[in-house]
């Protein structure tokens, strides 16, 4: 039996039911079990033990006899099932902020769940709450989310998220920005979403380790806008239980990370400091002001190229002092954009498209 194989096919059973309005059979769901989870058979005498069991841990698992047979579903909640919440005006107007907020993960099962309580909640508050909310909910408005949708990696993260519980390896097509699709092989330990995009923390698997490195170490972020496939496969790994994906994720500026990261010093003018002071780059952060309004920010970072996009986009307010390999890859940057802007911008248009 597959590694966590009943908890997966059990949480799998309440998706299901939570999305049939009017139930399914037990032929049913076995149907959906087989084909949403990949599986080459499952006996009904499974399903029903699953259901029982979920019945016994307190879910609102109700059936009855229709013309098609006998159908289950989720009932409302009673007293020896989960508890029903309560919602404030003031609780809905911040589910409705985070909900907005999510939007990149719209065609994902997170989104399937996010959108069935959103929807559960609205028809259960009573009508004074949900009046309240509607009005406060318009003096708030939320924009800036990336445009972008993980629809078409439903299957993919599906897949993703199966092997991260049952730890098992994953083989992908993998396309780094500018490179040609490789075949990699993953561990995945855990997912992240960073700036509306999903990336899969995971260690390559059967690459040579010559520095003798801990696995957090070797973790990396794989984005999963890069994902050309993904195939769970029949072998597992052994996760190290000392890794702890929030520290791993929270030693950088951004989405890069690793064990180990250098303390960047950058100065910054009086109108950099006070923007870096208002919108902090991460909550490790040092900012050391200068009489005369300016300041000397200290921040961790994993790679230059976290700092790189912050450093250019403030211009001449902003210096990297250290350390020299930081510093290095803004210089060599700012030396490539001279290059690009003495050109006759209307020439080099006009040369690309002949």
């Amino acid at each position: 039996m597959a590694r966590n194989e009943q908890l997966i096919r059990q949480h799998k059973l309440l998706q299901l039911m939570e999305i049939s309005r009017f139930g399914r059979t037990l032929d049913e769901l076995r149907d959906d079990l087989v084909a949403d989870l990949g599986l080459t058979k499952l006996h009904s005498r499974t399903v029903r033990r699953d259901l029982e069991a979920l019945q016994a841990a307190g879910f609102a698992i109700q059936s009855e006899v229709v013309d098609r047979g006998r159908v289950y579903k989720i009932g409302q909640f009673n007293q020896n099932a989960v508890h029903e919440v309560g919602v404030s005006a003031t609780e809905m107007i911040a589910l409705a902020i985070g909900r907005e907020l999510l939007h990149p993960l719209i065609g994902t099962q997170y989104w399937r769940g996010i959108e069935t309580f959103w929807n559960k909640l609205q028809e259960t508050v009573p009508d004074g709450v949900y009046d309240h909310y509607q009005r406060y909910r318009k003096t708030l408005h939320v924009f800036g989310s990336p445009a972008k949708s993980y629809e078409e990696h439903a299957g993919t993260l599906k897949t993703i998220n199966r092997a991260i519980v049952e730890h098992r390896v994953v083989e992908i097509e993998y396309a780094s920005v500018g490179n040609p699709v490789r075949q990699r092989r993953l561990e995945p330990y855990g997912l992240a979403v960073y700036q509306g995009s999903i990336y899969v923390v995971a260690v390559e698997s059967g690459i040579p380790n010559p520095d003798n490195q801990t696995t957090g170490q070797r973790l990396r972020n794989w984005k999963l806008d890069r994902f050309q496939s993904a195939v769970a496969l029949s072998e597992y790994f052994t996760p190290d239980e000392s890794v702890d994906i929030s520290k791993h994720l929270s030693k950088s500026i951004g989405i890069f990370s690793g064990e180990n990261p250098t303390s960047v010093k950058i100065r910054l003018g009086k109108r950099a400091a006070a923007w870096v002071r208002e919108d902090p780059w991460h909550p490790e952060q040092r900012l050391e002001p200068r009489a005369d309004g300016a300041a000397l920010l200290t921040v961790p970072a994993s790679h230059p190229r976290e700092v790189l996009p912050k450093v250019l986009s403030l211009g001449l307010d902003a210096e990297v002092l250290g350390p020299a390999e930081f510093r290095e890859a803004v210089a060599v940057a700012v030396k490539e954009m001279h290059r690009l802007y003495q050109d006759d911008g209307e020439s080099s248009d006009d040369s690309a498209g002949t």
